[in-house]
């Protein structure tokens, strides 16, 4: 076990665990960042939530069944609710 200091991880290690996060944030664009704020993650995943039921029937048709709309217009109001499904963005401080 040369190299190895207890509680360290070697520096190869680090580069691949690196490149293997710019990787995955490369090809994933919801998956984050270091400068991402609150407000860009939860609308993250607020879309992906929206896609996933417009993109599967079956639950599409459920929760028009629990809603008591058409398909149609269920499919209709979550890919409206796609466009900014938390809201307008806050105000960003200029500092």
């Amino acid at each position: 076990m040369t190299g190895w200091v207890f509680g360290s991880i070697p520096r190869v290690f680090r580069y691949t665990a690196n490149t293997q996060l710019e990787h995955l944030h490369a090809r994933y664009t919801g998956t984050g960042h270091a400068d991402l704020t609150k407000y860009d993650w939860i609308t993250h995943q607020h879309r992906d939530t929206l896609s996933s039921i417009v993109g599967h029937p079956s639950l599409l048709s459920y929760l028009a069944l629990a809603d008591g709309e058409a398909i149609g217009r269920t499919k209709f109001e979550m890919t409206e609710r796609m466009l900014q499904p938390c809201g307008p963005p806050p105000k960003k401080d200029e500092d």
